[in-house]
C-alpha cells in the first residue's frame, strides 16, 4: 500500500521559512518522479515544484529561487524548503507522484503566511 504523508506546515509570518516534510512508503522515491503541488482556497491546485528520478529539479515561477525540493533516499522522504515566503504562497501543500497508470496524492498540510 502506497502513502504519502505530508508534515512540516504552519504559520508563519511573511519573509519566514518552513520545510515540509513528505514521507513516503510503497514506492521509492529515488526512483519516480516527486511533486509538491498547492492548492489555494478558490484556486486550481498548481505544481510547485518536481524532482525527477534522476535528481534534476523544476519550479513554478512563483516559487524559483524561494523553494528547494530535495529527497533522502535513506529515509524515502522529499522535503521542500520554503524561503521569503509571501501572503500568496498560503494553500494546502500536497505531495504526488504518479506514472503510467498510478497517482498518488497524500492528504497535504496547510501553510499560511501573515502579512
Amino acid at each position: 500500500q502506497v502513502q504519502l504523508v505530508e508534515s512540516g506546515g504552519g504559520l508563519v509570518q511573511a519573509g519566514g521559512s518552513l520545510r515540509l516534510s513528505c514521507a513516503v512508503s510503497g514506492i521509492s522515491v529515488s526512483i519516480n518522479a516527486m511533486n509538491w503541488y498547492r492548492q489555494a482556497p478558490g484556486k486550481q491546485r498548481e505544481l510547485v515544484a518536481t524532482i525527477t528520478s534522476g535528481g534534476d529539479s523544476n519550479y513554478a515561477d512563483s516559487t524559483q529561487g524561494r523553494f528547494t525540493i530535495s529527497r533522502d533516499n535513506a529515509k524515502n522522504t522529499v522535503y521542500l524548503q520554503m524561503n521569503s515566503l509571501k501572503a500568496e504562497d498560503t494553500a494546502r501543500y500536497y505531495c504526488n507522484t504518479g506514472g503510467w497508470g498510478f497517482v498518488y496524492w497524500g492528504q497535504g498540510t496547510q501553510v499560511t503566511v501573515s502579512s
